[in-house]
């Protein structure tokens, strides 16, 4: 009888035995499946948060939301940002265009001049290009200075604005003022732009002069993108297409830029 006895009681220990550890099985099978459910549900959650806007401004607004253009050039000796002299132009309408009158616009800017023979009208095509480009946007002007103001005249920027028409290359006068000026002033203002101009009796047409276009921002600082290596362009070839593409976004960029909310800065900042 104790034989028996001792054998159903283990017999019972050992089914008790099995059945626990069998629901504890369960047991941990369930609660890995809730947690896996409960984890997954959080990322669904923080996707359909966070995700749909990101894309909605991206697509809306384009990755120029993401991306800030440089400040080019040193900062003086009390910490400014570099910024275009003072300056004082005649256009073609005989009315002043000066850094006062351009504040608060973005503006590209270039060195030209009408009899020039070689690269000139290449960069005027392209500036128009990129004028039709832009021309949806508003406080967007362009700034084309002479480098032979002794040939340049208002009256001549208005017959160069004519045969630029003749040669299919449309230029819209609303925005885009051609200036003269006295010849020291516009050779000083241009190294403030980091171009070089210059009289050269064996250049084509008597002068030299950078091919550049330069953005400017509503603070009369030089701004730029970066190049596909990582290097700030600084300024932009105006007689290279690829690069003409470059300024048109590198411009969309900047007016994104002054539509985002500004950050104020922390007491302890």
């Amino acid at each position: 009888m104790d034989n028996i006895s001792t054998s159903l009681y283990s017999s019972s220990i050992s089914f008790i035995y099995n059945f626990d550890r069998g629901n504890t099985r369960q047991f941990n099978a369930l609660d890995m499946q809730i947690r896996v459910k409960t984890i997954t549900t959080i990322i669904i959650l923080v996707l359909l948060l966070v995700v749909p806007p990101i894309i909605y401004s991206y697509v809306t607004k384009g990755y120029n939301n993401f991306i800030k253009l440089e400040i080019v050039g040193d900062k003086d000796i009390n910490g400014n940002d570099h910024k275009i002299g003072d300056f004082s132009f005649i256009n073609q309408d005989r009315k002043i265009i000066s850094n006062d009158s351009l504040l608060g616009n973005i503006y590209v800017a270039d060195f030209f001049f009408t009899t020039c023979p070689t690269i000139c009208p290449v960069m005027t095509k392209n500036m128009a290009y990129i004028q039709e480009k832009l021309s949806v946007y508003p406080n967007i002007r362009f700034l084309s200075h002479t480098v032979n103001p002794a040939i340049d005249t208002p009256e001549r920027f208005i017959e160069y604005i004519n045969e630029m028409k003749e040669n299919n290359i449309l230029i819209d006068q609303k925005n885009w003022d051609f200036v003269t000026g006295e010849k020291d002033e516009i050779y000083e203002i241009a190294k403030s732009y980091f171009v070089n101009v210059s009289p050269d009796s064996l250049a084509p047409g008597g002068f030299l002069h950078s091919e550049y276009f330069v953005l400017i921002d509503k603070e009369g600082r030089v701004r730029s993108g970066i190049d596909k290596s990582g290097n700030v362009l600084g300024v932009y070839d105006g007689t290279n297409d690829s690069q003409m593409k470059d300024l048109v976004n590198d411009v969309k960029v900047l007016m994104a830029e002054y539509k985002r909310p500004k950050r104020t800065k922390r007491k302890w900042e």
